[in-house]
């Protein structure tokens, strides 16, 4: 059997390692904990995670395609899991958390339908792998973190309820004036960072002015999720990144990171020591049919067991990292922090700049509103990587 293929549902509720009694703080996305004296709460918040694994039975992707993911997936479902956080925090805030059997809210529900696999759920497995078809990767074929980056991108437009504006940096560069652009869209920053654009915007068929947005709408501040695709190192990780990626864990913006290690993707959550804590996908589970009946059953998309994890040495260069700004605020506040951990030790994983540098500006810059003719710019910059990750998950 191909070592991708393998699970561990032999291993789910017995050989997993607990948590180790360290006095070492335990960092997940962006909290705290002590493993000695909070060993229930880390585990609930683990539990709370959206977990997204492989699935067998569901409907066949392109109508004769697929009907399982076993063994190709993984990294999509690592996508699906990146964005489902950002959707829990988006709708429900950090703090939300699953309790087993509990009547759960309309908004979790919501998210939860998003990543059904139905062709006609927004994430769905089969809205990613179709996707990905234009992103040249035909439906069966390992992802690497770049391409499913921009698959998410690409799919974030039709969900009309979450509005999120998501950016893929590129070139290992975080511009903030892009950035802004693209949350801040009624805005004319060639005017002026505060000058709002006299030109009327048709919203929900009417005809508004920037000054009668909806309620929500009035910070003028699309939520972010921000994805970093990197490479942090040629075969193996370079150490001088070790230290600023633990930060990217410490802070509350964290999404997280999607990556892997020879013959396997996860999806990071966070770190104790040397060790990366991680949900894995590598389980297949029959797929869940919400019509089935009144009660959704939900336990299966949350790991309900201490999570998995490797030393930091183990993880494959090729990663993406995650962030999610809900306001203007949270995002100033990220360019702060990353400002601050560029002058610690290590090396910054990538560059924040104000404006677009100069080497960039040209016809390959990407425009940032969401058209899908940029995809053949897009690829050029990314499937070296990928291809190189997809190599050594063979």
């Amino acid at each position: 059997m191909d070592a991708a293929t393998l699970t561990y549902d032999s291993l789910r509720f017995g050989e997993i390692e607990d948590f180790p009694e360290t006095s070492e703080p335990v960092w997940i996305l962006g909290k705290q904990f002590s493993a000695l004296t909070e060993k229930d709460d880390i585990l609930a918040d683990v539990t709370s995670r959206l977990w997204f694994t492989y699935r067998k039975n569901f409907q066949p992707i392109g109508g004769t395609g697929p009907t399982s993911d076993t063994g190709w997936g993984c990294m999509l479902r690592c996508g699906q899991m990146i964005l489902g956080e950002a959707l829990v925090c988006r709708h429900l805030g950090r703090d939300w958390r699953w309790i087993p059997g509990q009547r759960q809210r309309a908004d979790y529900i919501s998210i939860l339908n998003a990543f059904i696999d139905k062709k006609d759920s927004y994430y769905s497995i089969h809205q990613i792998a179709q996707m990905g078809v234009g992103e040249g990767k035909s439906i069966g074929q390992w992802y690497g973190p770049n391409t499913v980056a921009q698959v998410l991108k690409k799919l974030a437009v039709f969900d009309s309820w979450s509005r999120l504006a998501v950016h893929v940096a590129m070139d290992n560069t975080v511009v903030i004036e892009e950035i802004k652009r693209l949350c801040m869209p009624w805005l004319d920053f060639d005017r002026g960072a505060c000058a709002v654009s006299e030109e009327p915007r048709e919203m929900n068929g009417d005809l508004e002015g920037a000054c009668a947005l909806a309620e929500e709408e009035t910070a003028l501040w699309k939520p972010l999720v921000l994805l970093i695709p990197l490479r942090l190192g040629l075969s193996d990780i370079n150490e001088a990144y070790i230290e600023p990626l633990k930060q990217c864990f410490m802070m509350p913006q964290s999404l997280g990171v999607i990556g892997g290690k020879p013959n396997s993707a996860h999806y990071f959550i966070g770190f104790v020591g040397e060790e990366l804590i991680y949900l894995d996908p590598h389980t297949t589970q029959p797929a869940v049919d919400p019509s089935e009946g009144a009660h959704f059953p939900d336990d299966s998309y949350h790991c309900q067991h201490p999570p998995c994890r490797m030393h930091i040495c183990e993880l494959d260069p090729s990663i993406a990292a995650g962030f999610f700004c809900q306001t203007e605020d949270d995002f100033d506040d990220w360019c702060a922090q990353i400002r601050k951990v560029s002058n610690c030790r290590g090396l910054p994983m990538f560059e924040l700049v104000d404006s677009q540098p100069s080497h960039l500006i040209g016809a390959d810059v990407i425009n940032l509103t969401p058209e899908f003719s940029d995809s053949d710019r897009l690829e050029r910059f990314f499937d070296s990587e990928d291809e190189e990750f997809e190599i050594l998950s063979l």
